[in-house]
Formats: C-alpha cells, structure tokens, sequence
C-alpha cells in the first residue's frame, strides 16, 4: 500500500487529500473516505491505509479545503472550547448542500481518473461527514454502490434539505451505524431515518451500537470504543466486499 499527496480540482477551488493505493494488479473499485470534523489528520491515515490493505484504492480528499490545509483545528484546541467552536463554524459554514453536492462530482470523477481505479465506488463517512457520504450517494447514484455513515449526525431532520429525503435518488446499498445517546443524532432522529429508509425501499442496515458513544471508530477521540469500532471495521469490509466484490 502506497499513500500518495493529491490534488482535486473542483468546482470552487483545489482539495489537496491522500490517494491510498492498495498494490495489488488491474483495475480496482475504490472507497471513497470522507473524514469526521478534525480532518485529515494520523487517525484518519490509519483508517484508510487499513481499508486499502483490504485490496481497495482509497481516495480521502481534505473536505475543509476551503478553510485551509491540515491540520483544520490549531494545537491546543479543546472539543467545548469557545476558539474550537468558533472554527467548527468558520470550516462548516462553507459546506452548503450545494457546495457539498459540488465536491462530491469532484471527488468521484478524480477518483475514476486513477490509475488502477475503477466503478463503482464506496463512500464512508464519519460523524459530521455522514451526511457527505448520503448525498454523494445521491449526486451520483450509478457510481456509489455502497454508502456507510459510523455515528453520523443530522442525517434526518426537519429542514429542507436533511440528507433522509434524498433517498429517492439513491441506488447504493446503505448502512448506518448510530452512536448511542447521540445529540447529534437522537433517537427521534433515527426513527425518522428509518421510517423513511422502510418506505424507500433499498438495500439498507441501520443499528445503535450499544454503549459506544459520537466518535466511538476514531483513535483519538475520547469515546472511542476499540472493542465496537473493530466490530464496525468488520461490518464496513464485510459491506465492501459484498458491494463492491473482493
């Protein structure tokens, strides 16, 4: 497995990120690996360096772009802290459903463009990124045969433009793997995801895994939960090769 630096262009600029690829010979489906808030960073690498182990290119492009380069969040900034809030809003506000929409074309027609790289594609996303992975599965319904959201939040709300009414634009299979007692991601707010994903229709597993809280798979968020987010890794690959082949 190789990690290489990459440049996307999109639509509104150029998203540096990591282009993992896995070794082995001929043409590859990939995963698409979007990352939580904090970014790209070395938590983030492992994930993807371990997916791409499996025998899958990944692609993993830097969702902030628009705020600046890794790392997204100062040294020193603390979950709770005024100055880390203050720049959760200054890296989100940019990520309109439209500007997300835009990348998300982006990611997935750079992505085809690799050497060793073909469709259909998987996308992961986690916490704040799993409504990416929904609406990349929704901009580009042939070319996601798979999307997995781990602990993600607002994924069924109220407002317009929550990522559950997209669903009628999805092909891919579907997979959510909610934390429990997650304010981000209520239990209200799963009821209303699986109502809507019952009437849908598709391929689809939504589950709370018990007692693993928001950020449970991810290796240095304080609630990471080793024994839950190895069984979510064994989900995600067993999804994979079931999706997208081995």
């Amino acid at each position: 497995m190789i990690e290489h630096v990459i440049e996307i262009p999109t639509a509104d600029g150029t998203s540096d990120g990591l282009f993992y690829a896995p070794g082995v010979t001929g043409g590859r489906p990939g995963v698409i690996f979007l990352t939580d808030i904090g970014g790209i960073r070395a938590s983030q690498r492992a994930m993807a360096a371990r997916i791409s182990s499996e025998g899958f290119p990944v692609l993993m492009p830097n969702l902030f772009y628009r705020s600046g380069k890794p790392p997204i969040f100062a040294q020193g900034l603390h979950f709770g802290d005024e100055k880390f809030a203050q720049r959760m809003r200054e890296i989100t506000a940019p990520l309109t459903p439209e500007a997300i929409d835009r990348d998300a074309a982006s990611y997935v027609d750079y992505f085809a463009q690799q050497d060793g790289v073909r469709k259909p594609f998987a996308a992961i996303g986690l916490c704040y990124s799993g409504t990416f992975a929904m609406r990349t599965a929704a901009i580009r319904p042939g070319d996601i045969a798979l999307a997995a959201s781990f602990h993600g939040g607002r994924l069924a709300t109220a407002d317009p433009s929550s990522p559950h009414l997209l669903l009628p634009k999805i092909q891919a299979r579907l997979y959510f793997g909610h934390a429990f007692e997650d304010r981000s991601m209520p239990q209200e707010a799963i009821d209303r995801l699986n109502q809507a994903l019952k009437q849908w229709g598709g391929k689809y597993e939504s589950e709370t895994y018990e007692g693993a809280h928001h950020g449970w798979t991810v290796s240095d968020n304080p609630a990471f939960n080793p024994a839950q987010a190895e069984r979510a890794y064994a989900k995600f690959t067993s999804l994979l090769r079931m999706s997208l082949g081995s």
